[in-house]
């Protein structure tokens, strides 16, 4: 009897999205998605969204995640906000055709791209930003003049929820589509054919929709994550080093894909910047971090498990104490992890550091390049030569010399990883980019009409045309 229920469950969902996904379809050959007009005014009404909503967003965020209001604000809304007035900004120039140089052989004539929507994007988002990495990407799709599913992530229950009540309120809900549920609903999605995917998470699943992608020949946008290392030398301006680690570290309990994953020092400064280290994590979160109003709290139980075993057996120096019913865990640091530990092996995404230590430079990028490529790398240094070795031999989506995620916040710099941290970028003008077909046009004149291309062919075409082509 279950089974029969659950099939009919599963016959419903897939009758549900796939009237959805035909309503979309429709409403972009219909053609109005294509015009700057509707593009702009989807993206104000978003604005309007957050903005009406922002109390409730916020709480949303701090109900599934703990999240402080100021970081709710930093990383998510005015985020997503400034995101939208950068594409309004920007967004006519974006459209407008690409002039493009024409050989000889094809004159008169003109040469140039322009962009065109894909069609209707499935967009699947992430609980660790849950609001940011739904709508960052929905910016996106709309500024290419797209059509859209969302589906938010079912472990951040609210601000999914949230979601669903507010995006048909504001947006043009035949082109743009809210689909709760979890793998069931996810499943029954990544099996329509949808025009682009696009999705935020981990590698396991990113594989799953590459493969969906793939029994359509659809464009596929991954944004994965990885094991993010951070260098330190030593001998560089250690303080602020440090109060930028914390930062990047620690916002959102550790879940952030682009946080320092491991510190690697060489072994001399190893004391000197453990110590300095712990009292920046008291400084910003105080000796109780429980009691914190600025630190939040992990996604649930099960990945509150995973992070406490991970402890198993490691040199713990600070914290390391966790309150499973309330999702808690401490700002942690480990000395020394073995390599093949769970701990080095796997992306951490919580709060807790490894620091390992090497003998120099250069052994620590060795390390690096070693290992799978990270979707971020970070590098604290004054010396302008292992600067310049750093970002030559590090492989990484991103890299950020002195600081830690701030790049971020560059909303011209596009964002996305390179193999098994992802593929593909967003972000800025790269969003519009990934989201739009660039096709290729070339008009002709018929004023002029070279006869050298046509046979039958001759010594002298063969001459002229290698001349001109």
């Amino acid at each position: 009897m279950q089974d029969v229920s659950a099939t009919f469950q599963q016959a419903q969902i897939a009758t549900y999205n796939t009237t959805n996904i035909d309503e979309l379809k429709r409403t972009f050959a219909s053609g109005r998605t294509k015009s700057y007009e509707w593009r702009v005014e989807q993206l104000n009404a978003l604005t309007l969204l957050i903005e009406e909503n922002s109390s409730d967003i916020i709480e949303a965020l701090h109900a599934d995640l703990g999240k402080c209001k100021t970081e709710a604000w930093l990383t998510e809304i005015g985020y997503s906000t400034a995101s939208i007035t950068d594409t309004v900004k920007r967004l006519k120039s974006w459209m407008k055709p690409n002039k493009i140089s024409t050989p000889m052989i094809a004159q008169p004539g003109k040469s140039y791209t322009i962009n065109e929507p894909l069609g209707v994007a499935l967009i699947i988002g992430a609980w660790n930003y849950p609001f940011q990495l739904v709508i960052t990407p929905l910016i996106a799709a709309i500024a290419a003049g797209n059509c859209a599913v969302i589906k938010p992530s079912e472990l951040s229950l609210t601000t999914s929820a949230l979601l669903a009540k507010l995006v048909p309120k504001y947006l043009d809900n035949a082109a743009i589509k809210v689909v709760e549920g979890g793998k069931d609903e996810t499943t029954e999605l990544l099996a329509q054919p949808f025009d682009k995917y696009f999705y935020t998470g981990g590698e396991q699943v990113g594989r799953i929709v590459m493969t969906a992608a793939a029994k359509h020949l659809a464009s596929v946008t991954l944004e994965l994550g990885g094991k993010s290392p951070c260098v330190v030398d030593g001998d560089t301006n250690l303080d602020v080093a440090i109060r930028r680690i914390v930062w990047g570290k620690w916002m959102n309990a550790g879940q952030t894909c682009v946080a320092p994953d491991y510190v690697l020092i060489e072994e001399e400064y190893l004391t000197d910047f453990s110590q300095r280290l712990i009292a920046e994590i008291k400084k910003q979160y105080g000796k109780e971090p429980s009691q914190s109003k600025d630190y939040g709290r992990i996604i649930n139980q099960r990945h509150c498990s995973r992070l406490i075993n991970y402890l198993d057996g490691q040199n713990v120096i600070h914290g390391g104490k966790h309150k499973l019913d309330d999702k808690f865990i401490e700002p942690t640091v480990v000395v020394q992890p073995s390599v093949d530990s769970a701990l080095m092996q796997e992306e951490i995404f919580g709060p807790i550091l490894p620091i390992v230590t090497f003998k120099s430079k250069q052994k620590m990028l060795d390390f690096i390049t070693s290992r799978p490529k990270p979707l971020a790398a970070y590098v604290f240094t004054s010396n302008a030569k292992f600067e310049a070795d750093f970002v030559e031999q590090i492989s990484a989506g991103s890299v950020c010399v002195n600081d830690t995620s701030i790049f971020m916040a560059n909303h011209d710099l596009p964002f996305g990883g390179v193999g098994t941290s992802g593929m593909g970028q967003y972000h800025g003008k790269a969003g519009f980019d990934i989201f739009s077909h660039t096709k290729s046009v070339m008009k002709r004149s018929y004023k002029f009409d070279a006869p050298i291309r046509y046979a039958p062919f001759s010594k002298l075409k063969l001459m002229l045309l290698k001349k001109f082509s």
